[in-house]
């Protein structure tokens, strides 16, 4: 049968997973270390402490998610797995109440009783095939598209230091004080790129997307940027 290359569910079955980490990593890794060395590039204005810290602030960051992604993802990975193995162990133990089962849900989606019960019956032939079915209807889990902890772990890492070294990079060639509205600027750019970018796998306007990402990024560094001012008020802690 022919297949259209171009239709995203003929590609990569982990592309969900692949989008999720890089457009996480991204954006946190902008938006984290735009707002710390925004802070201390005002209060100390020397390039070296700012640099230096930016490069710390993403080593740890990026580790950090890093290690986050591959225990989230190993976690969900273990619990999907015993929900397989319980599943094979019911279809070995009770084939025919299984099948019955199958049969009820494929009826669920509109099929006659005699239409769902032959399908079913069919299936059953076919353990594997059953059990394919029983995950994806019954427990919606994919069972050849599974998360990878370890490869979810790196591209989060990867895309955190890609996204923490855009803001930090205005410092390398403009003064401090310099530097900060450029540094600014580009992360605004580079959110609005990465929003606009993953139009490519979700079909949205590039330019609607591209928006959001930015303005729902600038937005929590907003957020944050009052807290801390008015904990700097209420509490005359410099923050």
């Amino acid at each position: 049968m022919e297949k259209h290359s171009t239709y995203l569910h003929h590609g990569n079955p982990r592309l969900t997973s692949t989008v999720r980490e890089v457009v996480f990593g991204l954006e946190d890794g902008m938006v984290s270390t735009l707002g710390v060395i925004t802070g201390i590039a005002v209060g100390t204005q020397n390039q070296f402490v700012v640099i230096l810290s930016g490069f710390v602030l993403i080593a740890v960051e990026a580790l950090s998610m890093g290690a986050g992604s591959y225990l989230s993802s190993k976690s969900v990975k273990e619990v999907e797995e015993r929900k397989l193995a319980e599943e094979k162990e019911e279809l070995e133990r009770y084939p025919a109440e299984e099948q019955k089962e199958l049969a009820a849900m494929y009826c669920a989606e509109g099929l006659t009783a005699p239409q769902a019960a032959k399908i079913a019956a069919e299936v059953s032939k076919h353990k594997q095939l059953l059990l394919k079915e029983m995950a994806h209807s019954e427990l919606k889990i994919i069972p050849d598209a599974l998360d990878e902890p370890r490869r979810n772990a790196l591209l989060m890492g990867l895309s955190y230091i890609v996204g923490g070294l855009i803001p930090v990079a205005p410092y390398f060639f403009r003064s401090v004080l310099g530097a900060i509205p450029f540094s600014v600027v580009i992360t605004l750019v580079g959110l609005f790129l990465v929003g606009a970018a993953r139009t490519k796998y979700t079909a949205q306007r590039w330019w609607k997307s591209g928006l959001e990402l930015m303005m729902v990024s600038a937005g929590a560094a907003l957020v944050g940027y009052l807290v801390a001012k008015f904990v700097e008020m209420a509490f005359g802690v410099p923050v």
